[in-house]
């Protein structure tokens, strides 16, 4: 078995998979939404304090399992330096005492494999990464052949769902609650500008979809913010970001559709942009996979199931030698 852990951003998370039959016989997270949420977003140090909390919590349930591992797994990057430093720390400790090889996985490379937990890989496919920190189209060819096809060039998907719900002080995290408000609001109430929609190129922003609520919702509060205001702006901002997103999934489907098409990352709950897309892959007669709900967001079940991959080809780290990394543009 791999006992692997996840410590990226605000999530504590610990799982253990089986190499051979890919089962996934534990796996536990402790979510710092809560704790997180008093200030619109997260705190690193904050975070990092949590971790120290949660993380070993979590490996004392694991411990019957000590004596059928073979390695130990950790993210290492990107993510916040002072949260991962903790997941490494105890990782490193791990791979010490028990006598165990350690492996460094890719926190990227972790929300692909997000499709594939208990499940054999499906490869090459082409996916769309969204999340708090990310926006990207990956090519994923094989474990260590992705590249990079498109991303943003300011903020991401998910970050901008936040920072709308921080304008109307609907709280954190955004994702979630931007979307429950767009079900009871009037998407086309609000004409908000589709980014990009000139640009022939394919890449993502969203600081001008941003910047355009911002000033609608200071408008509305001059004379009196509604919550029915409340529930169009953020209907009206949903359609729109994913309208964005559609449009340059469809010019990049125009100059050579995919045969396997995936959604991952935290922002892939989104059930409207799952839909839309859902929509645009049945046009074009790509097979679209999905992740099971409750691992689109941050999890060690994923990391795991990357480790599965990566202890087969003996891809491991010296413990003295692990890096970490805040941000990576190659997978």
């Amino acid at each position: 078995m791999i006992l692997a852990i996840e410590s990226s951003c605000d999530d504590s998370s610990i799982s253990i998979t089986k190499i051979d039959t890919l089962e996934l016989i534990f796996h536990k997270k402790i979510s710092q939404e809560l704790q997180h949420s008093i200030y619109g977003g997260v705190v690193p140090e904050l975070a990092a304090r949590l971790h120290i909390e949660a993380l070993p919590k979590i490996l004392e349930e694991c411990k019957e399992y000590f004596s059928q591992l073979k390695a130990i797994a950790v993210t290492n990057s990107p993510g916040l330096s002072v949260t991962l430093t903790e997941g490494v720390s105890m990782a490193k400790a791990l791979s010490i005492s028990l006598n165990l090889p350690l492996i460094a996985v890719n926190h990227l490379k972790g929300h692909i494999y997000s499709l594939f937990i208990e499940k054999k890989e499906i490869l090459p496919i082409t996916v769309l990464l969204v999340s708090g920190g990310h926006t990207q189209i990956i090519e994923a060819n094989s474990l260590n052949d992705m590249k990079v096809l498109a991303t943003t060039i300011d903020d991401s998907f998910g970050e901008s769902f936040d920072k709308v719900s921080k304008m109307l002080s609907l709280g954190y995290p955004g994702g979630p609650i931007v979307e429950k408000y767009a079900q009871k609001g009037d998407s086309n109430r609000f004409d908000l500008p589709i980014p990009l929609s000139q640009s022939p190129k394919i890449e993502f922003s969203y600081s001008g979809l941003k910047n355009a609520v911002r000033l609608k919702v200071e408008d509305l509060e001059r004379t009196n913010l509604e919550e029915q205001d409340k529930y169009d702006i953020c209907a009206s901002f949903q359609k729109t970001a994913s309208a964005h997103i559609l449009q340059k999934l469809k010019k990049l489907f125009k100059q050579k559709a995919p045969k396997n098409f995936a959604i991952v990352g935290g922002a892939s709950a989104n059930i409207y942009l799952r839909s839309q897309i859902e929509k645009l892959c049945f046009d074009f007669g790509v097979k679209l996979y999905l992740s099971e709900l409750k691992y689109c967001s941050d999890n060690a079940a994923m990391i795991g199931r990357v480790a599965v991959e990566q202890y087969k080809i003996r891809d491991f780290v010296k413990v003295n030698e692990i890096d970490i990394k805040t941000r990576v543009k190659e997978i």
